[in-house]
């Protein structure tokens, strides 16, 4: 039987994206080809890395193909929508997507959450960056150890270049502090270093920048909602009613902000025994499953507390890449995989412009 490239694409025409409702064959099937056997091999292009809808695609597809007798093998790569343009807010213009990951009170896990999110993506396959918006309380540089590349001045001379962790550039104020110096500052000055960080830092092309926020609902959350167009944030919590109650303040923040809320981060969820399994919630249960019913977003993961997470951020090695098989890297990436996609769906729609955000020079 001869095969066309023209009948693979015919058969493939209408299958949907399970996430988005779209065709792939629009834009994220290509290099289609056919063997002198009838075989096909094409390119399907995923909206996110790590993508957790993948195995039904991919039913999908080999349905679609079997209705009309073809074979095929699937060569799977990454294609992340750009966020949309804003010209209001054209700071980053490399950078495709930007997820804050918050938190209502400190104390957490949050900068643990915001480093293991960002080695899971690129992990994955993302090419991604990290910027540590932490100004009181930068820990980022602790949680990735020693950096291949120190921050510099670009060739050129007119720019920052990022300290280099494992693939990922990374900023934040530690690298311009003494070990064991308060930052002191006001709300301005903290504005100027972070406008510092967005202008003059040459990020390169880059799919997710993960920015690490302090807790609370600060100055820095508003320079950042004024000076970029944020994708998107995930909130951090703990179960306990205590924590949710400050989670609430900062989605309300974000809400005022217009800044979409995407799911909720449940860490130090349970305890279990290594030597008989038992289950132990130690801070209550149930709480970010609760707010995230009630807030109407995913629950993107339970992280269960052990010192494999606590021993990778004091020695510069996250659990993601020092202990990939565990179950709490599994959750962190999960969380990232789940964060990820909800930041694609996002992209096709733009937050409006907040009578908050008045235009910032």
């Amino acid at each position: 039987m001869s095969v066309t490239v023209e009948q693979v694409l015919a058969a493939l025409s209408g299958v949907k994206d399970p996430a988005t409702g779209r065709e792939i064959v629009a834009d994220q099937v290509s290099d289609v080809r056919v063997d002198a056997a009838g075989e096909a091999t094409f390119r399907i292009d995923l909206i996110s890395p790590g993508f957790p809808l993948r195995d039904a695609l991919e039913a999908s597809v080999r349905a679609a193909l079997a209705a009309r007798n073809l074979r095929g093998t699937i060569e799977w790569g990454l294609k992340v929508p750009q966020k949309p343009a804003r010209q209001d807010l054209n700071r980053l213009p490399t950078v495709k997507n930007i997820l804050a990951v918050a938190a209502g009170k400190g104390g957490v896990g949050k900068s643990t959450v915001s480093v293991n999110v960002a080695m899971a993506l690129h992990r994955f396959g993302a090419k991604v960056a990290l910027l540590d918006a932490d100004i009181y309380g930068p820990s980022v540089p602790k949680m990735l150890g020693t950096p291949e590349r120190e921050t510099s001045t670009t060739l050129a001379g007119d720019r920052i270049s990022p300290a280099l962790y494992r693939g990922i550039p990374v900023m934040s104020v530690a690298f311009f502090v003494e070990p064991g110096n308060a930052v002191v500052w006001r709300g301005p000055m903290i504005h100027k270093l972070l406008k510092q960080f967005l202008e003059d830092v040459d990020w390169g092309d880059i799919d997710y920048l993960i920015v690490d926020l302090p807790p609370g609902t600060g100055d820095a959350q508003l320079s950042l909602a004024q000076l970029i167009p944020i994708t998107g944030s995930i909130m951090v919590t703990t179960p306990q009613e205590v924590a949710l109650i400050d989670v609430r303040r900062a989605v309300n923040m974000f809400d005022k902000l217009e800044v979409p809320v995407v799911g909720v981060v449940e860490n130090m969820s349970y305890y279990v025994c290594p030597s008989c399994g038992h289950h132990d919630a130690i801070f209550a249960s149930g709480g970010g499953a609760a707010l995230a019913r009630e807030l109407g977003v995913e629950l993107l993961g339970q992280v269960p507390i052990d010192n494999k997470v606590s021993y990778g951020g004091e020695s510069g090695v996250p659990v993601v890449e020092g202990a990939p098989a565990s179950e709490q890297a599994k959750a962190l990436s999960d969380v990232a995989a789940r964060a990820a996609l909800a930041l694609s769906k996002l992209s096709a729609t733009g937050p409006k412009r907040s009578s908050l955000l008045r235009t910032v020079t």
